[in-house]
């Protein structure tokens, strides 16, 4: 059917567009979620970082732990906030992968000593990116910008209750139960040394997850090392309402995957979750294993589990809903 010679040509063009946005989806609103592992396209033993970017294009790098390699890591990107959950060597980074797909995916080879520095801490100065976090972490990761030749004032606090905001992410910490000590590698002088001898750690307050919301209005849950806390329920699915959520699943030193799936199941009920930290070489040829932990997680939670496959972005919507990359 031909339109009329007299239709006007504004009313053509809106029309044209409204067609263009109804035919194809706006990822521009959504929420990109990339992990950086130490293995192209597999869920391997040692992953922990993710990179988040919101749609107003903050970046936000959680857990960079041992598999981004180093602040030159191509993949990182521009990083405006660094997270970190707690001071285990596997989440802030004592030591790291050289370049990726090092090594095998079950034993990568870390063999770039990032001590005392961490590997946190020098991809925050590298790319002049905050580091924000709880407990009491933000002096320790002061003092070492600022040994370092960085801005102190760069690491900043957000403990329990509060919130802090960078670009279009509001951020803050909830209750995760795990361990929080500072190895004495991480700490100059004596001090290391006389922790290192003992056999102790040093306090750097309880351990941290996160919860972000981002400016599409979505909400995740960053779990850290974790058991099961009432939190979970009461924080983060009753107050945040949380959509989305980054679940660890190694069992020993955190949740196992059927305890994990409670938590996914019972407690914050999201609309999806990401398996994370399984402590095993979770996936062949991009596909879970079967048997593995990642493989019960799946079998046992009541959502869609997304495997964080190294480098494949998966992009979410307001509602927690891969849209793409899934």
């Amino acid at each position: 059917m031909s339109l009329p010679m007299q239709f006007p040509f504004s009313m053509i063009f809106v029309l044209v567009s409204l067609s263009l946005l109804v035919a194809s989806p706006v990822s521009a609103h959504n929420v990109k979620i990339t992990p950086l592992g130490s293995h192209d396209g597999e869920f391997c033993s040692r992953d922990r970082a993710l990179i988040f970017e919101d749609p107003d294009g903050t970046r936000l790098l959680y857990d960079a732990g041992r598999t981004v390699a180093g602040p030159k890591d191509t993949r990182l990107g521009k990083i405006d906030v660094v997270l970190v959950s707690h001071m285990h060597g596997d989440h802030v980074g004592n030591q790291h992968i050289k370049e990726v797909n090092a090594g095998l995916c079950g034993k990568p080879e870390t063999t770039v000593n990032a001590l005392p520095n961490t590997n946190s801490v020098n991809i925050a100065l590298a790319k002049k990116s905050k580091i924000i976090t709880g407990s009491e972490m933000p002096k320790f990761f002061a003092r070492k910008l600022k040994a370092l030749g960085g801005d102190p004032k760069a690491s900043q606090v957000v403990r329990f209750g509060a919130s802090r905001k960078s670009g279009g992410v509001m951020i803050t910490t909830v209750p995760a139960v795990h361990s929080n000590g500072i190895a004495g590698d991480m700490i100059d002088g004596e001090l290391g040394k006389m922790l290192k001898a003992a056999g102790l750690t040093a306090y750097a307050g309880p351990p941290t997850g996160y919860v972000l919301t981002f400016s599409n209005g979505l909400v995740v849950y960053l779990s850290g090392d974790t058991g099961i806390t009432a939190e979970q329920d009461t924080v983060v699915r009753q107050h945040y309402a949380a959509k989305l959520a980054v679940m660890n699943i190694g069992d020993t030193y955190t949740n196992g995957p059927t305890e994990a799936a409670f938590v996914v199941n019972e407690l914050i009920k999201p609309h999806a979750v990401i398996a994370s930290h399984a402590n095993e070489i979770a996936t062949k040829g991009g596909k879970v294993i079967p048997g593995t932990r990642a493989d019960t997680f799946i079998r046992a939670s009541k959502v869609p589990v997304h495997l964080p496959l190294s480098g494949r972005t998966m992009e979410f919507n307001r509602d927690g809903q891969c849209v793409d990359g899934c």
